[in-house]
């Protein structure tokens, strides 16, 4: 095994590591100022180069700083933990822009000393991720069936100009499949023109769409087209249709019927070629029951209907869509690409997504700017993985359309009960309760979050957490009898969680 390098003009700290990374039979190497490292590296074998390197961050011969950026010049996939006594923000964050591994403030705990080094050998030892142009990569992912479907219906309408209605949660990548189909398209050449139906005001959304003469109303200083004359030739891209008023449907409906409209203030008619493609996350059948959408309409956008799954459908996707998304935050920010542990991949494969791919893009460029180290552990990821809340499956309307046999039409099962990572609610809330009495553990924390939020409490999901939390790992020490590691494998959580998760809620 390569040795563990360290630089530290204290000798006693050299001493005391050197002792202890020996006694977990892992050789190192100790110098005592930066120049010796330095010229160390021009002539050291390829066998005895550093694995992990471990510096002070201020010494006589030089600056832990200056090395480290003159260290990554030379082996830039190296892990370098910066030790120091003083422990301020400048260096801190000084460390972190270099490109160190960690930052280990003195005087340090030696247990977790060596436990960091262990990660950076993980670190140094597993294999460097190839980069990857993210311009090079397919504008959508996925090996699930339900997107192969997808995919396959993308390819048969890729010679027709049929509207298309697409269906799915918000945040589950209903614009990229509708640029798919324009991309794949015979109109690929043409505008493609998307907009939000339910981020423009009512008032301004016929005039997003069909543009307005001058003087048309207040403020309408020139003539303006809209997106119908923008996307002439092209497609134009409808998202959340289901929330259009109803007057404003009339006019939509004339111009998919004859394709022909008028700007407002206008007088005159005007052709347009457009293909439409239209996205809501709602029922529109039940919105037609409820003659908030006019049926007309429903019929002439519902020709072909591709319902595109939520991400919970798709567990299977989640590691190649994070390590895709860690790749692109990278690029995006002019850093490094993070790794993910199998084990951090695991916990958000078992977390449920309400916000679906959207939310998963966001976690990862969280995730690129916050966790502490080139490769991401389960304990980096963001609270709302390590501690989701409760959430119920959202019913999905019927899927397909059948148009000359071409696409099968299926029932969604309605939603299931509320799980937690896979348990049912009920189970995994209970240990919060025990000390209530009876047997309706819902109606007790009903109870208490009620009493919080009538005390003017704001932050009654971190104190509701805590207690959970608290009660969980106080419950399992007593089953262990105080053996942390032993609770900690009966909960299901590794030995670091737990004593993390002691130290945060003061169960010392």
């Amino acid at each position: 095994m390569k040795p563990i390098w360290i630089v530290d003009d204290d000798q006693s700290i050299r001493f005391v590591l050197e002792k202890a990374l020996m006694r977990e039979n892992l050789p190192t190497r100790s110098f005592t100022h930066p120049r010796e490292v330095l010229q160390a590296l021009t002539h050291v074998s390829p066998e005895d180069s550093p694995q992990v390197l471990v510096s002070d961050i201020r010494m006589p011969g030089g600056s832990g700083l200056d090395l480290l950026a003159q260290v990554k010049e030379r082996m830039p996939g190296l892990p370098v933990i910066i030790m120091t006594a003083y422990s301020d923000l400048d260096s801190a964050v000084s460390a972190f822009q270099g490109g160190a591994f960690e930052y280990l403030p003195k005087p340090f705990d030696l247990t977790k000393a060596i436990e960091l080094i262990r990660r950076a050998l993980e670190e140094s030892q597993r294999e460097a991720v190839g980069a990857v142009d993210v311009d090079s990569t397919p504008e959508m992912l996925g090996q699930a069936p339900a997107m192969q479907d997808v995919f396959r219906a993308i390819g048969r309408l890729s010679q027709s100009n049929v509207t298309v209605m697409i269906t799915g949660e918000s945040g589950s990548g209903k614009e990229l499949v509708a640029r798919a189909l324009h991309k794949h398209s015979q109109r690929a050449a043409g505008p493609f023109v998307a907009i939000n139906t339910a981020a423009i005001p009512k008032d301004l959304l016929e005039s997003e769409l069909f543009g307005h003469e001058r003087g048309a109303f207040t403020g309408a200083q020139s003539m303006r087209r809209g997106r119908f004359e923008q996307a002439d030739g092209g497609t134009l891209f409808l998202d959340e249709i289901g929330d259009m008023k109803f007057d404003l449907q009339t006019r939509l409906l004339r111009v998919l019927s004859d394709g022909s409209f008028y700007r407002v203030g206008g007088h005159s008619a005007i052709k347009t070629n457009v293909r439409v493609i239209a996205a809501t996350h709602q029922n529109l059948e039940q919105r037609v029951a409820e003659g908030a959408f006019r049926e007309d309409l429903f019929h002439r956008l519902n020709v072909i209907r591709l319902r595109l799954p939520p991400l919970r459908e798709r567990r299977e996707d989640i590691p190649v869509l994070t390590r895709h998304f860690l790749q692109q935050s990278a690029q995006q920010l002019g850093v490094e690409a993070k790794r993910i542990s199998e084990a951090a991949v695991a916990l958000l494969q078992d977390f449920s997504f309400p916000g679906n791919v959207r939310q998963l893009e966001n976690i990862c460029h969280w995730l690129t700017v916050m966790a502490p180290a080139q490769a991401i552990e389960p304990k980096d990821l963001p609270p709302e993985v390590l501690s989701p809340s409760v959430v119920s499956s959202v019913p999905s309307p019927t899927v397909g359309h059948t148009v000359n046999g071409a696409f099968e039409s299926a029932q969604v099962p309605e939603a299931a009960a509320p799980v937690v990572n896979g348990s049912h609610a009920s189970a995994a809330l209970k240990p919060l309760v025990l000390n209530m009495p009876g047997e309706d553990w819902q109606s007790g924390l009903e109870a208490q979050a009620m009493a919080l939020l009538a005390n003017g409490r704001t932050d009654v999901w971190d104190e509701l957490t805590k207690r959970f939390e608290a009660t969980l790992i106080q419950t399992a020490l007593a089953h262990t009898r105080g053996r942390r590691i032993d609770a900690a494998h009966k909960l299901g959580i590794g030995r670091n969680t737990i004593t993390r998760k002691i130290q945060e809620l003061g169960l010392e």
